[in-house]
Parts: C-alpha cells; structure tokens; sequence
C-alpha cells in the first residue's frame, strides 16, 4: 500500500503525440486528484511545448521525471514503452501503461515482472474498461455469464485513402495494424466475460484486417474483424454477446478524455490498497501473448493452441 506525503500524488507523462496531447495531457492537468508533474518527450521542444500549455514542466531527462513523479502515463509507441515502464517502475513509480504493452511477449512480461518486483502499481489504459457506459456493461455481462459466443467487429479508417487522421502518419500503427491497435479492446472485453483465450484461428483479409475465431476457457467461442483501412463510410466498432438470456450489445461510449481519467482513478486506488487492478501489467502481458500468437497464426495461415496465461483477473 502507499501514501503520498501532501496527499496529492504526482503524475509525469512520457509522449507528445498525438494522443498525448488529445488524451493524456489534458486529461492529467484537469485530474482533481492528481498534480500533473511535468512531460517528458524524445522531442524536447514538444515536451515544452505540451508541458507549457498545460501549465506544468519540461524535463529533458528522463529519470529526474521518474525522481519527481509517484506515478507515471504512458503515451508512447509500445517497444519504446516497454523498457521505459520497466525503467519508471524500477525507480518506484506506479505505471499507467498504453495498450499494448508492447509487441513482443519477451517485452511485455519484462515490464510485468519489473511491477512485481518493484510493488508498484500498474494499469493499462483499454478504453474500453474505463469509459462509460461499457466499464459497467462489461461488468454486467461477466456477472450474468451463460454466455456461448461473441461477435466483434472494429473497423477503423485510419488508413483508407484520404485519412486526415493525425494517427495515420503512426509507424508502429502502419507496421502493426489493426491487430494490435484495435484487438486490444476488443480482448479486453472479452476475456473477463468469456475467459481466457485456448485456441486461435487467424485469416488475413484486405489491407491490415485480419479475422479471429477464438475459443474461450468458458467454452464459449467468439469472433473478432480487425482493420484500420476499412472505408470511411463502412467504419465502426460493434460487440455483442449471444447466451442463455439472448443478447447483448454493447453501448457506446463516452470517449478517452473522460475514460483516462477513471484510468487515473484506477492506478491511484491500486497503489493505495495494494490490490492489483483487473487491467494490470499482467493483463497487458496475456493481451500481447494473445496477439502475438495470432500474428504468427494469420502469416502461417493455421489453427494455432494458445498456452493460458493463468491470469485474467485481478490477482498477480
């Protein structure tokens, strides 16, 4: 468990994006309970200038921000993250991680191991479990249970022809694709409803998309389309549940600005009650097993075992 001495904890942001700026910046300078402390960027002159708009400090190096800070936010590319969050949680800071935690499983489970040995607390922001109403939704169906399968699509436009998208110009997004941009949200609803992912199938489709079959350690089986060069006019993200109560189809939601927030919220209540939150480092290492596997799966074109990763929920 931890106090902070002055009651207020002090939160560092590392990233000067795009998301940085939308998301987590504004969302940190207008936290109630939290002192944004300072930004830190591979770009010194974005950090003073996000840094400057939202009335806190620079920092060119990046361990004084570990030293200034109780708990640091994460908006960077994932392997630039991974060895950061490692880095931040060695020097005793609690870690509100970006999903995905990083591309490679050796990556991920470092930064998952680091938490561990270091106590510090540790979050990853999948919107979806922060935002209302689907936090609540999601909830509420893995309560309900019965269910027997899902269906998921998230068609994102980011890459088709004529994109504005500030995110499109991505890297790590271009390499990637919607697998491991959008398949974290997507899992991280299914697996605290359905369970654990065994089984895998992966098919590629147009562009990026690629389409998983999945079974579940319920039992249940579910489905997920997964792209970020669908057309503007077909883009949309939808999931519903079928089981012994019929359907389930998940709300909308409020957006990330309100959803980092409760992230916030999250992480603090986590580093003050020493009980790990559902949506932990380990979490985020299971997610990037799970991707990974259904990486390798799609290239090969086969039907793949996914070893469990024996933790889905909050314990650690």
């Amino acid at each position: 468990m931890t106090t902070f001495p002055g009651g207020k904890p002090r939160i560092g942001l590392l990233g000067t994006g795009p998301w940085a700026g939308r998301t987590h910046a504004p969302a940190l300078a207008a936290h109630p309970g939290a002192e944004f402390a300072g930004v830190w960027g591979r770009r010194p002159e974005a950090a003073e200038e996000l840094a400057a708009a939202c009335g806190t400090r620079a920092y060119g190096d990046v361990d004084a921000l570990f030293e200034a800070c109780d708990a640091v936010a994460f908006a960077l590319p994932p392997d630039i993250q991974a060895p950061l969050a490692a880095r931040a949680a060695a020097a005793g800071c609690h870690v509100l991680l970006d999903k995905p935690v990083a591309t490679t499983v050796a990556a991920a489970r470092e930064v998952a191991e680091a938490v561990e040995k270091a106590g510090v607390a540790s979050v990853v922001f999948c919107t979806l479990r922060f935002a209302e109403p689907t936090a609540r939704w999601i909830d509420e169906q893995a309560a309900t249970g019965g269910w027997f399968l899902g269906e998921a699509h998230w068609l994102g436009s980011l890459f088709a022809p004529g994109s504005t998208s500030a995110y499109a110009a991505s890297p790590w997004r271009r390499e990637k694709g919607g697998l491991w941009d959008v398949g974290p949200h997507v899992l991280s609803v299914y697996l605290p409803v359905l369970g654990d992912v065994t089984d895998i199938t992966s098919v590629r489709g147009p562009g990026d998309t690629r389409h998983l079959v999945l079974r579940h350690a319920s039992g249940a089986s579910s489905t997920a389309t997964l792209t970020l060069s669908a057309p503007p006019e077909a883009a949309e993200a939808a999931l519903t549940l079928h089981g012994q109560r019929g359907r389930a189809v998940m709300p909308g939601w409020d957006g990330a600005l309100g959803a980092l927030g409760r992230a916030v919220d999250a992480l603090l209540e986590s580093a003050r009650t020493g009980v790990s939150h559902g949506c932990d480092a380990r979490f985020g290492l299971r997610l990037t097993e799970i991707l990974a596997e259904a990486e390798r799966e799609g290239d090969s074109d086969g039907a793949a075992e996914v070893a469990s990763g024996g933790h889905v929920g909050a314990t650690s």
